[in-house]
């Protein structure tokens, strides 16, 4: 009876490949093998990076606020465990709020965790209203970005109010849990002094106020870059409305923000901050239109999707010429912005990469972020992610944070401001879902109205 036991065993495991004593010691494929490419459906890869990429919210956030931890190393999960990013934070607000609307994520225990979000940030350090770049995650004391950076971080506050916006508008017609967390939601964007940061009433947004350096950061936000989104903020504002002088004045540099220039025939139409006729990194069309819907938006200085469509192109173009001649560069493999990056010695930096700066890496983020603008190309490159190098540029958290072909080189690090817009970009793309939110709600319309914009996509 023993021995025919053994031999039904024995033919078991013989004739089922996934037996559970297989030795991988004896699999007969070689370092000659060619790897095999699995394929997927459009949806079902779009679905793969969004749930993802949700988890470096979900599953690595920050231990005691739930916010979005700066950036977390997979070799070292300790470093800067407790410093919770604003920007960031808001950027992962918007993406669990995708999350719950593809079912990814149980819509209670996200309403939880969302709660836990925003009790934090009612009693974390704010100046003037403004939270700064980095926080305590275990206390809510500001943790400084710089020296004198040690107070109110304007942008990265509208980045989060941005998203405190979405989830009013996502939920105040919810259950009376629900409603409760729209109202509070309100009651935090509302409490930003925009004013205050026009450095006594000048006609500008200033960037940085510290209780003990005051306004010696000085940095006006002025020209193109990825500000866009504090300006109509501040217009939006109930409470702390900046002028529309300021953004005509400040931000449009009374026109001259306006560039006539092309690259591979195709206009530019703004004046990239330090890279004037070019494009900047990716990342300048990503921060500012993960609410602000760019299609059909216009002012007297430009129309958006235009503006955001031809950057893309631009980059995408950039990188198949690849003038500096990188390995790896492609229709498949593109995309600049900023990132971990590789330095000359091979050790790891950070770099605002751009055509004016383009150091062979590639960013998942530039491209991934930008399904909106150019959906071909970037299903391209998600397939060169997911079908062709998953197990080398894909690891617990979604796509690593960069990587450079020419050197065989991957920093298998994430970092909150890449991964937080790659879930709500993609979304904008399916559903239009956080556009719809941020668009309807009647404070950003009419702070639109305010600054001269219209939008022939959302009535304005």
């Amino acid at each position: 009876m023993k021995i025919l036991q053994l031999i039904i065993i024995l033919t078991f495991c013989i004739s089922c490949s996934s037996c559970d004593t297989r030795n991988d010691d004896n699999d007969t494929t070689t370092d000659d093998t060619p790897p095999v490419t699995e394929t997927f459906t459009d949806e079902e890869l779009l679905d793969m990076v969004q749930k993802d990429a949700i988890k470096y919210f979900w599953d690595y956030a920050e231990v005691n606020s739930k916010l979005a931890r700066e950036r977390y190393h997979t070799d070292d999960p300790s470093n800067d465990a407790n410093i919770v990013t604003t920007g960031g934070s808001g950027f992962g607000i918007m993406t669990i709020i995708a999350g719950i609307d593809r079912g990814f994520i149980p819509r209670g225990e996200a309403v939880a965790r969302l709660q836990t979000n925003l009790d934090f940030l009612e009693t974390a350090d704010r100046f003037h209203g403004a939270w700064p770049h980095w926080m305590n995650g275990t206390n809510g004391d500001v943790i400084p970005f710089g020296t004198k950076d040690n107070g109110g971080d304007l942008v990265e506050t509208s980045f989060l109010c941005q998203a405190l916006i979405c989830l009013r508008e996502y939920f105040k017609e919810g259950n009376e849990e629900e409603q409760a967390l729209a109202q509070q939601a309100d009651e935090l964007w509302k409490g930003v002094e925009w004013d205050w940061y026009t450095k006594g009433g000048e006609n500008a947004l200033y960037w940085h106020w510290s209780p003990e350096y005051e306004w010696e950061m000085n940095f006006k936000l002025e020209g193109y870059n990825e500000c866009l989104i504090t300006y109509v903020m501040a217009a939006a504002s109930p409470t702390h409305p900046v002028s529309a002088e300021a953004y005509h004045q400040g931000w449009a540099r009374n026109g001259g923000i306006v560039n006539g220039g092309q690259r591979y025939n195709i206009p530019v139409i703004f004046d990239y901050n330090g890279a004037s006729g070019n494009v900047g990194p990716m990342f300048w069309a990503h921060y500012s239109y993960l609410g602000l819907d760019p299609r059909g938006l216009t002012d007297q200085y430009a129309n958006y999707w235009d503006l955001v469509h031809n950057h893309t192109a631009i980059m995408y173009q950039y990188c198949v010429t690849n003038p500096r001649q990188w390995e790896g560069y492609g229709d498949d493999c593109w995309g600049l912005t900023a990132s971990y990056s590789r330095n000359a010695n091979g050790s790891v930096g950070y770099s605002a990469h751009q055509p004016n700066n383009d150091r062979g890496v590639i960013t998942p983020t530039a491209a991934l972020s930008s399904f909106p603008y150019m959906p071909e190309e970037c299903m391209s490159f998600l397939r060169y992610l997911y079908e062709k190098n998953r197990q080398k540029l894909v690891g617990v958290a979604g796509p690593y944070d960069a990587f450079a072909p020419h050197y065989d080189w991957v920093t298998r690090r994430y970092l909150a401001i890449d991964q937080g817009t790659i879930v709500p970009m993609i979304e904008n793309h399916r559903s239009k879902l956080l556009w719809n939110l941020f668009m309807q709600a009647p404070e950003v319309r009419q702070g639109l109205v305010d600054l001269g914009f219209s939008s022939s996509t959302h009535g304005i």
